[in-house]
């Protein structure tokens, strides 16, 4: 592909060699005239070969954390790590970058691509990176990316909560739900402690006094939500 393109530009920029009778060459068939110089690929670029095309391995949270979008991502994330199983033995398997910007959504989603996320990651790391707003089911993403490579923007607005049930109905219904949001929260609770500074403690007492607990970049580096500012 990228000798196709500079091609085209080269024949755009540089005339065709003109032709001369035999009469004018001096011998021969009609034949390129020496004035022109043709201009090999290899000469333009120095005599090395032609670069090869950068491989797109960026991939986005953009919207709410919901099941369509987690299933594209969780594809994305699977092609990915393949693309690293195929390559030649030896050769350095590249990273992911994981771009968050998201009001969060719902827990099981998250714990979907949580999950999805440890896996791949055991071959392939992903560089999450926060931009603008990581908030709700946003911030475990965020913090669950691989270690030492997981950065946030110097604007970006961090928020963690408590995990929220969205169910109404009778009273055995409310009673079951409870218990499913409690078993959920202690899950959060878990993942986040494994993937950030919060000791149990320090991050069930920030829940318990706060409805939305606000942090900014350095708070969120802090925290270990986050490795470095951008």
């Amino acid at each position: 592909m990228m000798r196709k393109i500079i091609g085209k530009i080269l024949d755009t920029v540089l005339p065709p060699a003109e032709t001369v009778s035999k009469e004018e060459a001096g011998a021969g068939t009609d034949a390129p005239n020496p004035k022109v110089k043709t201009i090999s690929l290899e000469e333009l670029l120095g005599g090395g070969a032609p670069p090869k095309e950068p491989e797109l391995r960026v991939i986005g949270l953009y919207s709410s954390v919901e099941d369509e979008k987690i299933a594209e991502l969780t594809q994305a994330l699977l092609y990915l790590n393949e693309m690293n199983r195929l390559l030649p033995e030896g050769e350095e398997k590249k990273p992911v970058e994981f771009y968050i910007n998201t009001y969060g959504g719902s827990a099981d989603d998250m714990f979907a691509l949580y999950d999805v996320m440890q896996v791949i990651m055991e071959e392939t790391e992903i560089h999450t990176i926060g931009v603008g707003k990581v908030m709700s089911a946003g911030t475990l993403l965020l913090a669950a990316g691989t270690k030492g490579k997981r950065k946030i923007g110097k604007n970006c607005r961090v928020m963690i909560h408590n995990v929220a049930a969205g169910n109404f109905g009778n009273l055995p219904n409310l009673a079951n739900e409870l218990e499913a949001i409690q078993t959920l929260q202690e899950d959060y609770i878990t993942a986040m402690v494994d993937n950030t500074k919060f000791t149990r403690k320090k991050l069930e007492k920030l829940l318990n006094e706060k409805v939305n607990i606000y942090l900014d970049a350095e708070e969120a580096v802090k925290y270990g939500l986050a490795d470095e500012i951008m």
